[in-house]
């Protein structure tokens, strides 16, 4: 029992590999000592800085973090790399060091979010109610959501599929609850969808620019889309008609335009409180 225990707590620390590769990028490119103490105590790691040159500083910092078990390294990791991943202006996409740290990741089933996550396999990623998510518009859990549907779209296309249709459902719901709109008779992600478009003025014919105009009317036909495809690959419905063979190009397709409608919804609702 002590072993399988000893054996799970390894999984969840950050290799050593990652920490050696992180650690020579942020240090070196930093290089500075109040910066770089600053950024992991804000990304929650503790006690007294370590000693040495840069790069040692954040291998021993890291390292620390794995050890200690009231500290979630991998948290840790990720709001460090937020700093130099996304805030780092002037450097493109596909800086080398930057797809340095993304290959180092990606050699041990890891990979960083925006928002400051590490996100693989054997890292356990703190889920949040589709309700938190929403009342907080809380964008990069929306995307983890997403992740988490897209994680098994190559073994179960159509679960990750499911997955992510019942996503868009749920938090059409939970906008009407929140929101306290009147509720239609149907449930269907269509009605559902009906009721939070009407409510965040989506009506194509409310906008003048004629492109945009189509753009929103293609909002609706996602959502027929997304409804339909559902029913159709989760199970026959009517005699004669084939069962759909989801791919996981399909499922991948389904997944990020589910994503990419309730991004808009989130963010438009933010920009009507704001």
């Amino acid at each position: 029992m002590t072993l399988n225990k000893d054996v799970k707590e390894e999984k969840h620390k950050i290799p050593n590999a990652v920490c050696a590769v992180v650690a020579e990028v942020i240090g070196q490119h930093y290089y500075s000592h109040t910066r770089l103490n600053t950024m992991f105590h804000e990304a929650g790691a503790s006690g007294e800085p370590p000693i040495g040159n840069c790069v040692d500083k954040c291998t021993s910092w890291l390292k620390r973090c794995n050890d200690a078990p009231e500290i979630d390294a991998f948290q840790v990791l990720g709001k460090v790399l937020e700093h130099y991943m996304e805030v780092v202006a002037g450097e493109p996409l596909d800086h080398p060091q930057r797809l340095r740290i993304e290959k180092t990741l990606a050699k041990y089933g890891l990979r960083y979010l925006q928002g400051g996550v590490i996100m693989g396999d054997n890292v356990a990623v703190p889920a949040k109610s589709l309700k938190d998510i929403l009342a907080q518009h809380d964008l990069p859990a929306v995307q983890i959501e997403f992740e988490r549907a897209l994680a098994d779209v190559q073994k179960d296309p159509e679960a990750s599929l499911t997955a992510a249709c019942s996503m868009v459902e749920s938090i059409c719901k939970i906008y009407i609850e929140e929101r306290n709109l009147q509720k239609s008779n149907k449930e269907t992600i269509k009605d559902l969808w009906k009721i939070v478009a009407s409510d965040l003025n989506f009506d194509p014919a409310s906008v003048e620019d004629e492109d945009l105009r189509r753009v929103l009317s293609g909002l609706s036909s996602i959502i027929d889309g997304l409804g339909s495809i559902r029913t159709h690959a989760g199970s026959a419905h009517g005699r004669g008609r084939k069962r759909y063979r989801v791919a996981p190009r399909h499922a991948r397709l389904v997944i990020h335009a589910a994503h990419t409608l309730t991004t808009f919804l989130i963010e438009t609702w933010q920009s009507k409180i704001n």
